[in-house]
């Protein structure tokens, strides 16, 4: 970033009816942000204006990034311009992620022999990504299709399925395939509405989620709270110590 963000405002871009920020509502909170919620598929507009927000994230979905007869992918594809050109930092969580490197050229697609994660899986640190994941680590995907890299931008993570997990563009634009805003009470959601999408190929049936996340949320959620705290909120922080020295 150009300067330090002076605002403790996150826009949040949802795009389901009903998509909740979870455990990154929950971490972020605790730095004393504040959300502006977006739902474009509901007929909201979103800010072309970003110099008043810290952070944006635009959260995953059902649909495809492909999907340029949907109100909320147009939307949000006609107002990345605006994300990009400007100074506040960006997270793309799964269709988030897929909608950033879409318009930064990249291609989505299906995994080429229609495979999916859907449940826990292992993605891997690449020499990049080491300050940022362990060697290895379970996360919670539900996507059947990947990103490819956009120009410019760093891998930073990969998997044997989806090889391109995690990316960044210079430090502000950030990309992740899988869900750490998950929690318990959005995964029992998730698996209420859409429990049919589990027996998709190499997709793990409710009850094995349920046994990942009893074994690996944990962990997960200590993970993303470090990636927060050394991604999100590094300018938040910086602008505290500057505040109190």
């Amino acid at each position: 970033m150009n300067q330090l963000s002076l605002t403790n405002r996150v826009l949040l871009v949802f795009n389901s009816a009903h998509g909740q920020p979870g455990r990154l509502g929950t971490v972020l909170r605790q730095y004393g942000y504040e959300f502006d919620i977006r739902r474009p598929g509901e007929g909201d507009e979103l800010p072309t204006d970003l110099s008043g927000y810290h952070l944006a994230v635009v959260f995953g979905g059902p649909m495809s990034a492909n999907d340029d007869h949907l109100d909320n992918v147009r939307a949000i594809l006609n107002w990345l311009p605006h994300v990009v050109a400007s100074d506040t930092l960006y997270l793309g969580i799964c269709l988030g992620a897929q909608l950033m490197a879409r318009h930064l050229g990249a291609e989505i697609q299906p995994h080429p022999e229609g495979l999916t994660e859907i449940g826990y899986y292992p993605v891997q640190a690449t020499p990049a990504g080491r300050d940022l994941f362990p060697d290895e680590m379970m996360v919670y995907h539900w996507h059947s299709e990947g990103f490819d890299l956009p120009e410019g931008a760093e891998l930073l993570a990969t998997s044997p399925t989806f090889p391109h997990q995690a990316y960044h563009i210079d430090e502000r634009i950030w990309g992740i395939q899988f869900h750490p805003e998950v929690d318990d009470e959005s995964h029992e959601r998730w698996l209420a509405q859409a429990g049919d999408k589990t027996d998709r190929p190499n997709a793990q049936c409710p009850d094995t989620q349920r046994a990942g996340r009893a074994k690996h949320d944990a962990a997960f959620g200590a993970w993303f709270e470090q990636f927060a705290a050394k991604v999100l909120v590094r300018e938040q922080m910086a602008n505290k110590a500057c505040q109190s020295s």
